[in-house]
């Protein structure tokens, strides 16, 4: 489910960004991908140079949904499954640098700008108000996976000490970039215990009176 939100937004958000860049802008909606930030500055830095990247860098669990009921009543009986883990996802999205360009740092800017303006305008996201995502389409998806992708964004706002921590664990130098929080990812395993229903009651007490 997590690969899946995070394919949902990048989706919605490389192509607005494609509808909506600058003039002279040559990026396009493979330019806004999913990957790891802290390998910018590894041998394969080339594959995120000039690009938006989207890099999850923390999972927190929601506590206020932690407590629900693992007992879900059924026609064949009572069914024990233990609740899904709710989880915010944290996410860091990049605009990096193109080698290649002399305003460079101005396009990176450009773009990180449509980001922010995109989260502003869209903050809920489902796979039916999201026509751009090709996740409605994938048929080894299963629908019930697509219909449990809601998803709210809202910036997350950083103070210098974290972002020179955050940056200083990814081992790279900082690019533009703006660190959003996502609520909520719900994870669950399938497998469950069904108890059947309870049709007759014994009174042991009694049975042992008349002995």
């Amino acid at each position: 489910m997590i690969g899946l939100a995070l394919k949902l937004l990048r989706d919605e958000l490389s192509n607005y960004v494609f509808q909506n860049k600058r003039p002279g802008d040559a990026i396009t909606q493979d330019d806004v991908i999913l990957h790891n930030i802290a390998l910018m500055e590894s041998d394969s830095q080339a594959d995120l140079n000039n690009k938006i990247v989207i890099t999850l860098v923390n999972t927190e669990e929601e506590s206020t949904l932690k407590n629900n009921s693992n007992v879900l009543r059924t026609p064949k009986g009572i069914q024990y499954v233990e609740p899904p883990v709710f989880l915010n996802l944290y996410i860091l999205i990049s605009s990096t640098l193109g080698q290649d360009l002399q305003d460079a740092y101005e396009f990176a800017l450009g773009r990180l700008s449509l980001v922010i303006q995109f989260f502003q305008a869209k903050k809920s996201f489902t796979v039916k108000n999201s026509p751009f995502t090709t996740i409605s389409n994938d048929s080894n998806i299963p629908q019930e996976s697509k219909d449990e992708l809601k998803l709210n964004v809202e910036l997350y706002t950083l103070t210098f000490e974290q972002i020179n921590h955050l940056w200083g664990s990814l081992g790279g130098k900082q690019v533009p970039f703006a660190m959003y929080k996502i609520r909520l990812v719900s994870i669950k395993e399938n497998s469950s215990e069904i108890a059947p229903l309870i049709e007759e009651i014994v009174n042991n007490e009694n049975l042992t009176n008349i002995n």
